[in-house]
């Protein structure tokens, strides 16, 4: 809920940045996931679409989400709501964002969006990580950068989750013993790529269907990696239609041994939700380990 107050507080935070004078008259909630509460404002100026949540509990979230935004709207490949501003309003922490409209899929909406993220992975950089950490969910995502694939997976990504689940009594230490001889194997693993910008947590859940019918991604968990990352999590959930990925192997293939490799990086995620949701997530990690 946003009252009287804070509507003008708003306004006025939002005018400053915007260097143009905002008035919020009306902010409609929307689904804005656990984390966040969601609006579409109507202003003098049009529609906005504004996330908020607790300062205290997450005082950068925003701020580094609104520098993974930044980072994929300058790709020019996959389009991304663009950021305008964030900010703190008393005890909340504020990202306004342009407002994308709903729409319906075109004939070739799939063969498009893997297009657009292929295009998107072809951007690269030195090194494996980002400029600084974010958040996947609730979880801290450090991105310490690596010239290695491997050692980055490795360091940035399943031994920081795996012990954090230890310590918190969630898997035994067979399964961290388990973990850490699965990322002595990486390096056997993984082919050497450049690393690609990712979105970092593209599932079904984190695309729309923007007013010219193409794809919209939002909500990423941005940093350069290997691109199998992305993919795999696309399967995790599931919604995605199969023209995306033979779309996808038509005009940026994946290196041989890739669908072997599904498990290894869906192990991220897993052990993020499993540290968050509990659940069956458990079991979904033995097996990938079982197989390595």
């Amino acid at each position: 809920m946003i009252d009287e107050t804070l509507q003008k507080q708003l306004s006025t935070a939002i005018s400053e940045q915007l260097n143009v004078k905002i008035l919020i008259n009306e902010a409609k909630s929307v689904h804005g996931g656990d984390i966040n509460q969601a609006y579409r404002i109507d202003t003098n100026e049009g529609y906005f679409f504004l996330k908020m949540n607790d300062a205290e509990k997450y005082p950068d979230m925003f701020r580094q989400e609104l520098a993974g935004l930044q980072a994929l709207h300058g790709a020019n490949a996959l389009p991304v709501p663009k950021p305008l501003a964030y900010g703190k309003v008393g005890s909340r922490s504020y990202l306004l964002l342009e407002f994308i409209t709903k729409g319906q899929t075109v004939a070739d909406f799939w063969d498009n969006f893997a297009l657009l993220l292929a295009r998107q992975h072809r951007v690269t950089q030195p090194h494996f990580g980002f400029n600084t950490p974010n958040y996947l969910g609730t979880l801290k995502q450090y991105n310490t950068p690596y010239s290695n694939w491997p050692v980055f997976y490795a360091f940035n990504r399943l031994l920081p989750l795996i012990r954090m689940a230890y310590d918190r009594q969630i898997v035994d230490k067979g399964m961290v013993n388990q973990v850490e001889s699965l990322c002595k194997q990486l390096p056997r693993l993984f082919p050497a790529e450049p690393p690609a910008l990712l979105h970092g947590d593209l599932w079904s859940g984190n695309f729309m269907v923007g007013s010219n019918g193409r794809a919209c991604v939002f909500d990423p968990a941005v940093y350069y990696g290997h691109r199998e990352m992305d993919l795999a999590m696309t399967r995790l959930f599931g919604g995605f239609d199969t023209r995306f990925y033979y779309a996808y192997q038509a005009v940026y293939p994946l290196q041989p041994g890739w669908q072997q490799r599904i498990g290894v990086c869906q192990l991220y995620p897993l052990l993020v939700h499993l540290i968050l949701f509990g659940g069956n997530y458990y079991n979904s990690i033995r097996e990938v380990l079982q197989a390595y």
